[in-house]
């Protein structure tokens, strides 16, 4: 790990604790609970990163604490914006986090476990990728809103990144990947601080 991707994941450590302290205020205990899992997900990470460096990538926590942080995020956007669906995403958020823990702790046949990584990672990013998007671009949300959904499209390219890292059959070279990560991290981070903020 480079001075510069040390630097990368502090800042993106920073902005996940700005976001935790500061940048949910006056919401719904829901949201407030869902959005506090999520970033505080991601400071954990960051920090077992910054300590243990990138051979920490290679723990089965990582494919769980990177499911959590998706599934939280999702949660609070769906809680605060789609009230009609409150209950039925909140069950899929806790039967998709069940999910991936028993296939991930028990010894599965086959591709059932990366099929249901692919498939809870897939919703709750495109969740958090499409619901800001259509806010903001049908004028219920402030347009700078849209940045949650960017940052939604960055963390749905790392956790594919991560996924098929941790299957062994990496989209990109680990070298690229491990490259690439802390800043797709920070960028990802600043989006949904800056669209929240701005939402």
């Amino acid at each position: 790990m480079t001075p510069t991707d040390r630097l990368l994941i502090l800042v993106t450590a920073l902005l996940a604790s700005y976001q935790i302290v500061v940048g949910i205020d006056g919401l719904g205990a829901v949201p407030v609970t869902a959005y506090t899992i999520a970033f505080g997900a991601l400071l954990v990470a960051m920090l077992l990163m910054l300590i243990l460096g990138f051979g920490v990538l290679d723990s089965p926590v990582v494919v769980i604490v990177s499911t959590v942080i998706p599934l939280a995020l999702s949660l609070g956007l769906a809680w605060e914006h789609l009230a009609s669906y409150r209950t039925l995403y909140l069950l899929f958020t806790l039967i998709g986090f069940a999910t991936i823990i028993v296939t991930r702790s028990l010894p599965m046949p086959g591709k059932l476990p990366t099929f249901v990584l692919a498939v809870v990672h897939g919703a709750a990013g495109l969740t958090i990728f499409l619901l800001p998007s259509i806010l903001a671009a049908d004028g219920t949300m402030a347009p700078g809103f849209a940045l949650v959904g960017l940052g939604g499209a960055m963390i749905g390219l790392g956790g594919l990144l991560l996924s098929f890292l941790k299957a062994g059959r990496p989209i990109l070279p680990r070298e690229t990947i491990l490259k690439v990560l802390p800043g797709l991290f920070m960028l990802m981070t600043a989006c949904f601080v800056a669209g929240f903020k701005l939402g």
